[in-house]
């Protein structure tokens, strides 16, 4: 999901798992002693020691600039036109163009999450797995989706191996979570000229009982489309009921929202510091150094006012006297101060999970890239394994880095994360040849790979699977529109480095839209 309207400038350079198991479980592939690729001349990536701090500290990690500048160094500079320059083993493997559709033809399908416990589990209920997913009526433009978008879900028969499904993974469309108006309701100020829902994540809970979290979003425009007023996302929740047998799923409730978080201007910027900011894609959690207490992570920026924004010699993160340091005036004095992405934390102060209270954030990306979009913990080893995704085109002046999916680990949920393979936090990209610019997903660049844009808003699964959607596939001569979830992957961690496991599947892919659920309960929500 990208904020729209957004403008940058920028420079581009050169396994079953019992009830009650902790997410630390669900990774079963170890990537085995990945050996470091080769890298360009460039800065060392900055010192991080992974040290743990409690939740409620004040210390946030920094994902620096010297840190981003490791994507560079890992690139080809010798990558001819229209290949990858990126390790291989960083590299989410070339999903095909003639791709089949898992909605049939009735929605447009981006962001995407399963229904999950407390530690990450994915449940299916009744023999039925089911999944939640951004989609828009096929009647919109595709890139017009994002303002119309709406949670729907999915459907389909648990337990049957990928090879035996349909080709496009069996889903049945089940249509919209919310009756019209009922999210729109939290919203003071009524005059909104769209309403929308935005991603978020589900929580199975004892009963049976569903929590939705999402991100509630009005948008106040007039009739050319420009802003009356900055756009309102709030972090919001819906419960409801899923009732599944073997002929299908229905939902019932989700009739009432919960107005749950709004951006507080202190630790995350509000619409009146940057009407462009982001807060959204909350991802709920139970920390196991903390058992009992259930914490949120969630997109947002840095609380500065965008045209003031300043970033500091930590921000940069450059070893002393590293000859390619960059120095603080040449980099505040740059657009790089507009790309000030951090990762948020809130608690819950009662075990409805209604009431919540901030954290100061424990990742911040300031002059490093905007957008760090649907976090999410996994833990494994005794160590937290932090997942966010990114655009190449909102990484910050003098950066650049891949589509795809960026990884930090540290001891606990507030560290000193370092950022996997090398420093350079990236554990899962699109091909990319990063010598040549990207373009759009509605106009590929010339000289670009035809899988730069091919899937995007990446979620980790148990056992270290990742699913995603389409976006474009091909190059700016014969390239298609996606709009429905790619081929499954699979990566294997390994302590402080990561790897795209190639045996997987068919060259690495696995099923398309293949979201298998680990744990199964009944209808009465007494797990199997």
């Amino acid at each position: 999901m990208s904020t729209p309207t957004r403008r940058f400038k920028r420079l581009i350079v050169g396994g079953v798992v019992t009830t009650g198991a902790l997410v630390a479980t669900l990774f079963t592939g170890t990537a085995g002693a990945v050996a470091a690729p080769d890298v360009q001349p460039g800065p060392e990536p900055t010192v991080h020691t992974q040290e743990a701090y409690a939740p409620e500290d004040d210390f946030t990690s920094k994902w620096t600039r010297a840190d981003a500048r490791q994507l560079a160094r890992l690139s080809d500079p010798n990558a001819a036109p229209r290949e990858n320059s990126m390790p291989a083993s960083l590299t989410m493997p070339e999903v095909p163009k003639d791709f089949p559709d898992m909605s049939n033809g009735e929605v447009w399908v981006w962001d995407t999450w399963p229904l999950t416990d407390e530690d990450g589990n994915q449940y299916s209920v009744n023999g039925q797995e089911i999944i939640f997913s951004l989609v828009a009526d096929r009647s919109l433009g595709f890139d017009d989706r994002h303002v119309f978008a709406k949670i729907g879900y999915f459907f389909r028969p648990a337990g049957i191996p990928a090879e035996e499904r349909p080709e496009n993974g069996g889903w049945t469309y089940g249509g919209l979570v919310f009756d019209e108006g009922v999210t729109g309701q939290i919203f003071e100020d009524q005059s909104y000229s769209h309403q929308t829902q935005w991603s978020g994540s589900a929580r199975i809970m004892k009963g049976g009982e569903i929590k939705l979290f999402f991100t509630d979003v009005a948008f106040y425009r007039d009739a050319a489309g420009n802003d009356v007023k900055p756009y309102d996302p709030r972090i919001a929740l819906s419960t409801g009921k899923v009732h599944a047998n073997q002929n299908g799923v229905k939902l019932t409730g989700f009739d009432k929202v919960t107005d749950l978080l709004q951006a507080d201007g202190t630790y995350y910027q509000t619409g009146a510091q940057n009407p462009f900011f982001n807060f959204r894609d909350p991802f709920t959690f139970e920390d196991p150094a903390h058992p009992g207490e259930t914490y949120m992570v969630f997109e947002g920026n840095s609380a500065m006012p965008r045209e003031s924004a300043q970033c500091s010699e930590e921000d940069l993160g450059y070893r002393e006297g590293d000859p390619y340091a960059e120095t603080v005036e040449e980099v505040n004095a740059s657009d790089a101060t507009l790309n000030i992405g951090n990762i948020g934390l809130a608690k819950a102060k009662n075990d409805d999970l209604t009431e919540w209270e901030f954290l100061p954030p424990i990742l911040s990306a300031n002059c490093v890239t905007d957008q760090t979009e649907r976090p999410q913990f996994v833990f494994k080893d005794g160590k937290s394994y932090l997942f966010t995704i990114s655009h190449r085109s909102t990484f910050a002046e003098g950066l650049d880095g891949p589509e795809g999916v960026y990884a930090f680990v540290g001891d606990g949920i507030r560290s000193d994360f370092q950022p996997l393979n090398s420093g350079s936090g990236l554990a899962l990209g699109n091909p990319t040849n990063l010598n040549f610019g990207g373009g759009q997903p509605f106009a590929p660049d010339f000289n670009q790979h035809p899988g730069h844009f091919q899937a995007y808003s990446h979620y980790v699964m148990p056992g270290g699977l990742v699913q995603s959607f389409i976006d474009t596939i091909g190059t700016s001569d014969d390239f298609v529109r996606g709009g429905t979830l790619a081929p499954t992957v699979k990566i294997d961690l390994d302590g402080d480095s990561s790897a795209v496991d190639y045996s997987y599947g068919n060259g690495g892919l696995g099923g398309w839209a293949d979201i298998p659920a680990n744990i199964a309960v009944n209808p009465g929500g007494k797990v199997q």
